[in-house]
């Protein structure tokens, strides 16, 4: 792992135990837009991209004004009016103090926008761990793999020297198309049966099982 010299984690799923927020949110929100109400499934596969390619995903039926509407209503039901609690997977802050201390770089590549990265990274007090971060108001959504060349670009980085940490499919197939390399956490969306389809250079089930692998 000493040939890393920067390491990239996804946010909700992979750092952050937002999953069931974010789904009952997106629920809340196609019910007020009147359109039909997705299951925990169908809602969990769009997490991690920008919300107009969920909203294009989830409501192929849907109308102009009620993409804009549940856009909307779900950015207001995620900070305002929903009480479902997001934390911190276990270990999260203990792993970005170790790899800091160990010299590397840290970054984020996230589906959220970028007020909603600022507001749970003040909530959580985990701005100083980063050097750089990517939201999906910034560059075509995930998995596309741009946010990470623009990363790389910032931070004057090779792809062989990255590393790509997330929980879902879009986290793993956009490192791929990027030539950089991926672990992926088991802990959040996707499983291991389909994570291991990218070709990441391990699973793990838990950001305590990724401190033991990254740092020797």
């Amino acid at each position: 792992m000493d040939k890393y010299k920067l390491i990239i984690f996804d946010w909700d799923g992979t750092l952050m135990d937002s999953i069931a927020r974010i789904t009952s949110s997106m629920q809340a929100a196609a019910k007020i837009a009147s359109l039909n109400i997705p299951t925990n499934e169908q809602t969990k596969q769009i997490i991690g991209l920008s919300m107009p390619k969920a909203v294009e995903l989830l409501f192929q039926e849907r109308t102009q004004a009620q993409e804009k509407l549940v856009i909307e209503a779900y950015r207001r039901q995620f900070t305002e009016h929903n009480d479902v609690p997001t934390t911190l997977f276990a270990n999260a802050i203990g792993l970005l103090k170790a790899l800091r201390q160990n010299q590397k770089l840290l970054a984020v590549a996230t589906g959220k926008g970028r007020r909603g990265l600022n507001r749970v990274m003040t909530e959580t007090q985990t701005q100083g761990y980063f050097h750089a971060s990517r939201c999906a108001d910034e560059a075509l959504s995930k998995p596309d793999p741009q946010m990470l060349f623009s990363l790389l670009d910032e931070l004057n980085v090779l792809p062989d020297e990255a590393l790509m940490i997330g929980d879902t499919s879009h986290d793993l197939f956009m490192a791929q198309q990027a030539g950089i390399d991926s672990i992926g956490v088991t802990h959040g969306v996707h499983d291991a049966q389909v994570l291991s389809k990218y070709k990441p250079i391990a699973l793990v089930g838990s950001l305590i099982e990724l401190e033991k692998l990254l740092i020797k």
